[in-house]
């Protein structure tokens, strides 16, 4: 995607980011240096480990290319240490581009290879999160947990039942404020996860789940109606349903967008203006978000610039009022039994 230009004004912008990947952030530098400490660099130069993390121009125009980017990390993202360093690094990048209130996401399971319990993978991030938090108290961040659609239902209820235990309610400092499904979309429908999300539901966990990426609009109305969603991830085919886009504007269901990642996986063709604008007109509440700073060679200024871009004159003012709603709809600070119903 051809690069765009920060205004001072979008630098200057406090920013909310609700969808952005652990693994898919993780600065390459960092991950080089932890790859090479443990002996297992692929490869003999930063250059050729970025072009293995970041997706390039000829990978584009599949979903399943874009996941492959997330092969490397998990080499050495089995370790509590490691976790922790990863999460600090994606905190304080975030904050260098003003993002105020910042929700990560990730998939504790398919980080529990080399020994760690679910518990044990989840407090990594957590901890990680709460050293910046101890230099940054106004920060306000909080954790997803993601289970992946190819473990299956079963694996994802009992991820839940795990997860409500680490919930922000409970707990002092930042913790789970959300859970998640994501990972391969087509024939895994949202409706087969149902059991898991009244379990998060029922612990006080906000829900968001990954639809309408890669599969078509009934995704979403499963992701809504069975799910109980209060926000969805990328939802982009959901403007091919009118009614679908006039359910998510009533209920005020947030979409996340993600422009540069949607282009680059296919789920926006490249010739075809974003989704971000149909919702809008429709008067369905949106945020800016960056899915992978890495994989993507993204940050939150520039995809705050590239949404303003798109709409012109009154670009600025309107971006502000996105990152101003979007903070107010974060789980963070509200997630407790009851607190988040519709």
């Amino acid at each position: 995607m051809a690069d765009v230009t920060v205004a001072p004004e979008i630098r200057r912008l406090s920013k909310c980011e609700l969808h952005q990947h652990v693994d898919g952030s993780i600065p390459v530098d960092l991950l080089w240096s932890m790859l090479r400490r443990h002996g297992l660099n692929p490869v003999d130069s930063l250059e050729e480990m970025e072009r293995r993390l970041v997706l390039q121009p000829d990978e584009e125009g599949s979903l399943l290319a874009y996941l492959d980017k997330f092969h490397y990390p998990l080499w050495i993202t089995q370790f509590y240490e490691n976790i922790r360093s990863v999460a600090e690094a994606i905190v304080r990048q975030a904050l260098e581009h003003n993002v105020r209130t910042l929700e990560l996401r990730y998939s504790p399971v398919i980080h529990t290879f080399a020994g760690l319990t679910v518990r044990q993978s989840v407090r990594a991030v957590l901890s990680g999160i709460n050293r910046v938090r101890a230099e940054h108290p106004d920060l306000r961040c909080g954790l997803v947990v993601i289970a992946m659609r190819q473990h299956g239902p079963h694996i994802a209820k009992i991820l839940a039942r795990q997860t409500v235990g680490e919930a922000e309610h409970l707990h002092q400092r930042s913790g789970v404020v959300g859970f998640d499904i994501a990972g391969p979309e087509r024939g895994n429908p949202p409706r087969l996860f149902r059991e898991a999300f009244d379990v998060a539901r029922r612990g006080g966990l906000g829900v968001t789940v990954h639809a309408g990426e890669d599969a078509g609009p009934e995704y979403v109305w499963q992701a809504v109606d069975e799910l109980g969603a209060h926000r969805i991830g990328h939802g982009c085919t959901a403007v091919r349903d009118r009614e679908l886009l006039r359910r998510l504007a009533r209920d005020g269901i947030v979409v996340e967008c993600c422009l540069t990642s949607n282009y680059q996986t296919g789920a926006v063709a490249r010739d075809a203006p974003h989704p971000i604008l149909a919702f809008l007109e429709a008067g369905v509440p949106v945020a800016i978000c960056t899915d992978n700073t890495t994989v993507s060679d993204t940050d939150q200024d520039r995809e705050t610039a590239r949404v303003a871009e798109l709409l012109g004159a009154s670009g600025l003012e309107t971006v502000r009022t996105i990152h101003e709603q979007a903070a107010h709809r974060s789980f963070i600070g509200r997630t407790r039994p009851g607190a988040l119903a519709r």
